[in-house]
């Protein structure tokens, strides 16, 4: 518990006065590990099974907060991915699609609840594999994979009035490639609306974080869905390239970099195959003087820091009016220094670990970037773990807009700031960019919020918060931002095929 400590006492004019240390650190207050189960090794779940990988190969699984070895996993080549599509086209032909649409629901429903049921286990296994805090996990991330089953469930026997006068059919197999900054969230965006319109599923994870993905198999398997509906596979690039040329696939759903997303572009053109891309960011967070200031700070942290920059929407281009940018920027110093940077399973840790070695030597990269490219850098004096892939959250001030660190995506815990001083001008540095999935607006002019969305090229615009997420709101972006929705009524549509009736 934070304590104030008696310092020392001062006697003027005979009033004793005292003067107290006001620093002080929490006791640690560890999430116990005891009750998740990881099994040492890991086979391909595949028409309801767990089946061995043709190559016999595995991979490992690490801690990144530790570097140690979590589980070893299998390594899908092309020929698993063949057996995997197989028992999708299958069961989609003979069982799913013929299924009414109201038992499809308590299928979906009946995941939703167990994912609730077993959230603790599933939200220490997301931090021991991805090394993000164990109260993001808890509070945010497994809670809301499993309101996305939930409201898709809803929607499974209402596609009439999701889209009136049209008849709706489902597409056959959908390929899903997921990222490893929310694994089981990702996962279930691409399997409920898939699953809920009828169709079904080959979902491949990231390599570095298959963990929850292969949980969710598991609570699949306890709730019975039928074999070949939703097969989880895994493996690293080769997989997923598989998986997005295979001739059986009617769909490919892919999250990841926008270099990856391109390569997706070209190996399905000239091909019938629907696509959502949801690819990189670089978000532009706004802050007016007539903000509240100290919200808008939080909401800053909140974008960018307290999920390792780990996130495409990441808030990590801050525009500030000139006229608060010195009051801003000196609360977000204090703030940084505020912030808890280690295990990511104690419950107090703010920031947790990197997600793997190769992305914690590309965010070092672009600081070394912003050094050399003339900002002014002001980083985190937090002591970090002797073991383990951990940045101190650092911010660049006189950022212009043409550097690298202002264009590009870290996906880590680095803010670039710059200043404006009127609309039009924050509107065309903000829209500046080769991304357009977010954006963020702090004032407390309502007018001036609907004219700053009205004229931002972003797919989600917050206002006067950040990060905020919804099963019932849509989610893309436009640019090399990919294209798409997932999430809301419009998650519904890359899964059908509508014909007028």
């Amino acid at each position: 518990m934070p304590v104030a400590k008696k310092k020392n006492t001062v006697k003027k004019n005979n009033t004793l006065k005292l003067k107290f240390d006001t620093s002080w650190s929490y006791d640690p207050a560890p999430e116990s590990k005891s009750a998740a189960t990881i099994n040492k090794q890991y086979d391909l779940f595949i028409n309801g099974e767990w089946q061995k990988p043709v190559s016999k190969k595995y991979f490992n699984t690490i801690n990144p907060a530790t570097e140690e070895k979590l589980s070893e996993v299998a390594d899908a080549n092309a020929a698993d991915v063949d057996k995997a599509v197989k028992a999708a086209k299958n069961a989609y032909e003979k069982v799913w699609k013929k299924m009414p649409a109201k038992e499809r629901a308590k299928y979906v429903f009946r995941i939703a609840r167990i994912i609730q049921e077993r959230a603790r286990e599933l939200a220490i296994i997301e931090t021991l594999d991805g090394g993000k805090p164990i109260k993001e996990s808890r509070d945010f991330d497994i809670p809301t994979a499993a309101n996305h089953f939930f409201y898709y469930a809803g929607w499974a026997d209402k596609l009439e009035y999701a889209f009136p006068n049209r008849k709706t059919e489902p597409l056959g197999v959908a390929g899903q490639i997921i990222p490893w900054n929310f694994p089981l969230l990702m996962a279930a965006w691409k399997i409920a609306p898939a699953i809920a319109t009828g169709n079904t599923v080959v979902l491949k994870s990231a390599e570095t974080t298959p963990l929850t993905s292969l949980k969710l198999a598991e609570i699949i398997q306890e709730a019975d869905l039928p074999p070949g509906v939703v097969n989880i596979i895994t493996g690293a690039g080769s997989t997923g390239a598989a998986i997005v040329n295979h001739p059986d696939v009617n769909k490919i759903a892919f999250t990841g970099s926008t270099d990856v997303g391109k390569i997706i572009q070209r190996a399905i053109a000239g091909t019938d195959k629907k696509a959502t891309l949801e690819l990189g960011g670089k978000a532009a967070n706004i802050i007016f003087e007539d903000a509240p200031i100290d919200q808008a700070v939080e909401g800053v942290i909140n974008g960018i820091f307290f999920n390792q920059g780990h996130v495409c929407c990441a808030g990590s281009r801050l525009y500030v009016q000139e006229s608060v940018a010195k009051e801003v920027i000196r609360k977000l110093k204090d703030r940084l220094e505020s912030l808890i940077v280690g295990d990511p399973m104690d419950k107090n840790t703010d920031i947790g670990a990197i997600n793997s070695k190769s992305q914690l030597d590309i965010i070092h990269k672009y600081i070394g970037i912003g050094k050399k490219e003339g900002a002014e850098m002001y980083e985190s004096s937090c002591r970090l773990p002797g073991k383990g892939f951990f940045c101190r959250p650092t911010l660049f001030t006189n950022v212009a807009q043409s550097n690298r660190i202002a264009q590009e995506e870290i996906f880590g815990p680095v803010l670039a700031i710059l200043t404006f001083r009127t609309e039009d001008e924050v509107i065309e540095k903000a829209n500046n960019s080769p991304y357009g999935l977010s954006a963020g607006v702090w004032t407390d002019k309502g007018s001036k919020i609907f004219n700053m969305t009205k004229r931002m090229r972003a797919g989600v615009v917050w206002a006067n918060t950040f990060n905020k997420f919804d099963p019932t709101s849509p989610f893309g972006g436009y640019k090399e931002s990919g294209f798409g929705r997932e999430g809301g009524l419009h998650g519904l549509l890359p899964y059908l095929n509508l014909q007028n009736i």
